[in-house]
This record gives structure tokens, sequence and C-alpha cells, in this order.
């Protein structure tokens, strides 16, 4: 069994390394959670959100939101506004954050940040993905190609002028191929609306 100041030791380098850390990270390793309340007290850690601590100090990116949901839902995909603000393409800057989960998968329980669930099954779930190492955590994201698709597919949801400002941009900027663009277009059902789109930039 740990002292107290060994397992306040051990637990503020762990959470060096991992950026944000779940008390399972914790109670997994034999460390008592009751720790983390103390490091709190003392100042050193802070609780972001439910079941979440880092440090008090933390040098955080850009992505740090991401980081914590990717911690508190490990199977999030970040996808639509989220992975076009992500990828630099567009101009959405949206308040929540956009994570597709499987279609069977239990509702995501967080008060922070707030999100905006949406459901996939099958390849448009699991076809696409990127894995990005931030602040120490995995992050799952679609690439540009397989977000456009998504766009287009939910136009009636986020707009079809955020659709056809992400296709022109990615095209401009040659974030993909139109082979790619194609590609996840059959994938996400969306070839036949995307397809007079597509043919306009070639």
């Amino acid at each position: 069994m740990y002292s107290q100041k060994t397992q306040k030791e051990l637990i503020l380098n762990i959470v060096k390394k991992m950026g944000v850390v779940r008390v399972h990270d914790l109670t997994a390793r034999g460390l008592h959670h009751e720790s983390l309340r103390r490091l709190c007290k003392d100042g050193l850690l802070i609780k972001s959100s439910r079941g979440l601590y880092e440090l008090a100090d933390a040098d955080v990116t850009e992505h740090h939101s991401l980081v914590q949901v990717a911690k508190q839902i490990p199977h999030a995909i970040f996808c639509l506004l989220t992975a076009l603000q992500f990828h630099h393409i567009g101009t959405q800057s949206p308040y929540k954050i956009w994570i597709a989960i499987d279609r069977r998968a239990g509702k995501p329980q967080t008060d922070y940040p707030p999100l905006r669930v949406v459901r996939f099954t099958g390849s448009a779930l699991s076809e696409g993905i990127e894995v990005h190492d931030i602040e120490g955590v995995k992050i799952k994201v679609y690439n540009p190609a397989k977000t456009i698709a998504d766009c287009f597919k939910y136009r009636n949801k986020i707009g079809i002028d955020v659709a056809l400002e992400a296709l022109r941009e990615c095209s401009r900027e040659q974030c993909c191929s139109n082979d790619e663009l194609w590609y996840y277009a059959k994938i996400c059902r969306v070839a036949k609306v995307m397809r007079p789109y597509l043919e306009a930039i070639v």
C-alpha cells in the first residue's frame, strides 16, 4: 500500500504523462481516488468534468475539449462540424462537439463539454478514421473526404451551404482527391446528391 505522499507523487506523474485522467486510470494502478480530492484541494489538480482530472497549470492545446471527450467516450469519433474545424476546412466554429457513435451504443453520460451525437453504422461508422495523438491522448476523427460526404448526408441538419463551402475549400486546398470524395460519397449513400457538385469542380 502506498503512503499518501507517494500516492500524490505517483498520481501527478501519471497526470503529467496522460494529460487528462479518469478515476479508473488511477484505481486500476492501485491508487486511491481520495488522493485526487486532496490534490485538487492543494491546487495541483482540477476536476475538469465528471470523473476527469488534469493538472491545474496544464499547457493545453486548441483541441483540449476533444481530449476531454475522448477520455470520457473512447469509442467516439469526431465528425461533421467538429471534424471540419479540426481539419481547418470552412468557417464553422461549433459550440457543441459533434461525435459519431455506433447506432447500438448507449447515450454518452457527460456534463461537459456539450455534445451533439449522431449515430452511424457499418462502413459509414468505421471507414475514414484518422487517429491523432493530442496531449498524450489518442483521438479519432474522420478524414476530410469522409467528413465532406457526412456533411452532405446531414445537410438538412447543418445546411447545404456548409457542405458546399467545405467541398469547394477542400478542392481548392487539395485536402483530398475527387476519387476519395467519390469513394466516401458512395459509402455514405450520397453519391447522387454529390455528383453534380463534384462534376462542377472537376
